[in-house]
């Protein structure tokens, strides 16, 4: 079995290789959260409109009449 020997510059490719993976996983996660981010403005602006329409109509039930 023949050994290789990591020279300075195989440890050199394999460093600038590593730093480009962890970049590319790097701008992974800032999308991710940007998306994450524009996901909960969403949920937000749902949920807001629920709760306003739940607010209309417990205000509507209790200004109804009762005998109607």
């Amino acid at each position: 079995m023949e050994r290789t020997a990591w020279t300075d510059q195989r440890l050199d490719d394999l460093a600038n290789r590593m730093d480009a993976g962890f970049a590319r996983v790097d701008a992974d996660i800032r999308e991710l959260r940007a998306e994450i981010g524009g996901l909960r403005l969403a949920l937000l602006r749902v949920g807001g409109g629920i709760m306003i329409g739940l607010v209309g109509v417990i205000a509507a039930v209790l200004v109804s009449p009762i005998g109607s």
